[in-house]
């Protein structure tokens, strides 16, 4: 997810409710993606990205560069995933199948249905990492977010963060192995 320059950061740091809006229509569905991808709790997500946005409001103060509002924002999403994770038991963390995105494309049937079994099965795999792996996987590939970006997010050093990419895409190759052999 590339930052945008013409984002109005400096606008809603002074208060502009229009500013607010058009940062907020610019994210809401990415975060939601991103966290609805870490809990697979839909009211949970709702809550976690209006949550997001109610602290960015009270501290986009301390947000030094604006061009970093997007990565910002997704470590506040990210820290709620966290907090909510360490309240959970693991019993209570059971995963849940997600329907697969609609088709980007226009292909014929056969396509569709081939592409949404992929990505249901991508899907399924994915979910059997660890929630630590599955976060870096989703911000690196889904929403494009640098190893640098990335560790802004997570608290985490980028050499970690790098780690946990290699260790993550191996366990995916691992798992995709299982399946096809």
């Amino acid at each position: 997810m590339a930052e945008r320059d013409e984002l109005p950061v400096e606008q809603a740091r002074a208060g502009d409710p229009a500013a607010w809006d058009a940062l907020f229509r610019r994210y809401q569905l990415p975060l939601y993606v991103y966290v609805f991808e870490l809990l697979h709790d839909e009211q949970a997500s709702l809550d976690i990205v209006q949550e997001t946005f109610i602290n960015a409001a009270r501290h986009i103060g301390a947000l030094r560069e604006d061009h970093k509002f997007g990565g910002w924002l997704f470590g506040i999403a990210h820290q709620k995933c966290v907090q909510r994770w360490r309240k959970q038991t693991r019993e209570e963390c059971a995963l849940e199948e997600v329907g697969a995105a609609p088709a980007e494309f226009e292909a014929g049937p056969d396509d569709l249905l081939i592409r949404q079994e992929h990505e249901e099965e991508f899907m399924r795999l994915l979910n059997q990492l660890p929630a630590t792996q599955r976060s870096v996987l989703l911000l690196h590939f889904v929403e494009d977010f640098s190893i640098e970006q990335i560790a802004d997010i997570s608290g985490a050093a980028p050499g970690t963060v790098k780690s946990r990419l290699h260790y993550a895409k191996k366990a995916l190759r691992k798992l995709m192995e299982k399946t096809t052999g």
